[in-house]
């Protein structure tokens, strides 16, 4: 039915704009429609996915080099928001484009706020970070399925609009949550990285990661989904070392061969290294994130990340939990993984510990004021810095290397990152947006908003985007001449809503008088 329909629109002449799929591209019904109809301009969208060297490669797009053969003389564009210098050159030499004009917007996104928080207890952290957004749109990105169903439902539980969205769901639940998020009927979307493509909803005012990408490509991508009206927006990244084993165990396991890496592991590999180098503490975010894409950074100081605004802790010295851990890897024989070994340098009384005698041992309880996922995190940054080796397979093992016996021997000083993270501060970009806006008259108009977006079956951005409706709770305007003085609205939307939106502020005046 659809090929039908497309036929019957290119007969007609009234299609300008045909939107394929790469498979579907790539048909012989395609090519034979395309040469009848002599379609010679060709726009392919995400076009990283063409490039082994991409973060998202698939088979499908690299055999878009077919079209230049059928079309040789076809005006062919590639549009990526996430392409670094090799994937550019790499996109180029697919698609056999001669001498193209390679047009490079501006990467950094000055009014995101960047924060990167040690993931220590994500219940917590997650409902603390949601507070400071409370009824505003946010988008919790998860690895997996079933952490997308069950914080979903802890939001639930704790009063918040949410819905949780990932591949392994049916159609018809995938497209119900989008459009309940794309139309403000809740506010939170829990997802995997299936949800994005398509999302045109403009004040997502917080994204956040509950778990670390696999890629500084996937992360751009992700929280460029935030603050595209311009207002401040935060993204935040709950970071743990054990998601570097866990996408290291991901990306190993696609090997046809026990024991060697392909190419493409061994780039992924590279990819999730310089992903983890962003999360560590150190110089400017958006510095790094400009930088990587091969965008000089020039400020000193954003004024829009946790490193500039002085929010983390310092690194401390660790010699002497490192060395308890270590200890506890050699008086365990080097058999046991990551929670066994919390479970004793906490001094848990549980059976199996009693069971193999790890009760008696003299590391038994040594960390035993600390908080289990403190124990957690300061093992898996031994593990981050090389000073602990694990093994592979389903039940891996921690085990010492001749680093670890440095530090056992008081030949090498360990630094840790303190669990703790100072307050989080107000930037000058969200004061400056907030800055003389009536809250309680923004409020609302959003609603007022949401009611005329269900009665015309259409998104609420369609009819006025948060920076008109902060700039309307700012100005307040009585009369249709200084409604038209707001940011984005003419006389269009003037003559389509001015009268409700005024009445909305009249009364909110007279009220509040």
């Amino acid at each position: 039915a659809q090929r039908r329909e497309a036929e019957d629109l290119l007969e007609s002449g009234t299609c300008r704009l045909l939107f394929l799929s790469p498979e579907r591209l790539l048909t012989p019904w395609f090519f034979d429609l395309a040469a009848r109809h002599h379609i010679r301009h060709f726009a392919i969208d995400e076009a990283h996915c063409i490039s082994h060297w991409g973060h998202d490669f698939r088979p499908e797009y690299r055999r878009l080099a077919q079209i230049r053969e059928r079309f040789p003389g076809a005006s062919i564009h590639a549009y990526t928001a996430t392409a670094t210098r090799r994937v550019r050159d790499d996109i180029a030499g697919q698609l056999r484009l001669r001498e193209p004009a390679i047009l490079i917007g501006r990467f950094d996104r000055p009014n995101l706020i960047y924060r990167v928080f040690p993931r220590l207890n994500l219940r917590e952290q997650l409902l603390e970070a949601l507070d400071r957004h409370r009824g505003e749109a946010a988008i919790v990105y998860c690895i997996t399925r079933e952490e997308t169903e069950r914080l979903a439902a802890l939001l639930q539980e704790r009063g918040l609009r949410a819905a949780h969205y990932h591949a392994g769901m049916p159609p018809a639940e995938r497209r119900a949550a989008q459009e309940a998020f794309t139309n403000e009927e809740i506010d939170v979307i829990v997802a995997t990285v299936a949800f994005g493509m398509g999302i045109d909803r403009s004040d997502v005012r917080c994204v956040i990661h509950a778990g670390m990408p696999q890629s500084v490509e996937h992360y751009q991508q992700e929280t460029g989904r935030a603050g595209r009206d311009g207002l401040a927006a935060e993204c935040i990244l709950f970071f743990s070392p054990a998601d570097v084993l866990r996408w290291q165990s991901i990306i190993e396991k696609r090997s046809d061969s026990a024991n060697r890496l392909t190419p493409a592991q061994r780039h992924a590999l590279e990819l999730l290294a310089q992903m983890r180098q962003f999360a560590a503490p150190g110089a400017c975010r958006h510095k790094v994130l400009s930088e990587y894409f091969g965008q000089p950074y020039e400020q000193d100081n954003c004024g829009a990340c946790d490193v500039c605004l002085d929010e983390v802790e310092q690194f401390v010295d660790g010699t002497r939990e490192a060395q308890m851990i270590l200890s506890c890897v050699v008086r365990t024989g080097e058999r046991f993984g990551a929670g066994h070994l919390t479970d004793v340098l906490r001094g848990s009384d549980n059976e199996r510990i009693r069971r193999l005698g790890h009760d008696r041992l003299s590391t038994y309880g040594l960390l035993k004021d600390r908080p289990r996922n403190e124990v957690n995190h300061l093992i898996f940054q031994l593990l981050d810095q090389g000073l602990l080796d694990r093994s592979t397979g389903e039940y891996p093992t921690l085990k010492l290397n001749d680093a670890s016996w440095e530090v056992l021997r008081g030949q090498r000083t360990v630094w840790l990152m303190p669990s703790k993270k100072k307050r989080v501060k107000q930037t000058a970009a969200e004061a400056a947006s907030w800055e003389g806006v009536d809250r309680s008259l923004f409020e609302r108009l959003r609603k007022l908003r949401t009611e005329i977006a269900r009665e015309r079956g259409v998104p609420p951005y369609v009819i006025f985007n948060d920076t008109t409706l902060r700039d309307m709770a700012r100005q307040r305007p009585t009369t249709a001449t200084g409604l038209l003085r707001v940011h984005g609205v003419g006389e269009k939307k003037l003559a389509d809503f001015g009268d409700r939106f005024l009445a909305a502020i009249t009364q909110h005046l007279t009220e509040t008088a």
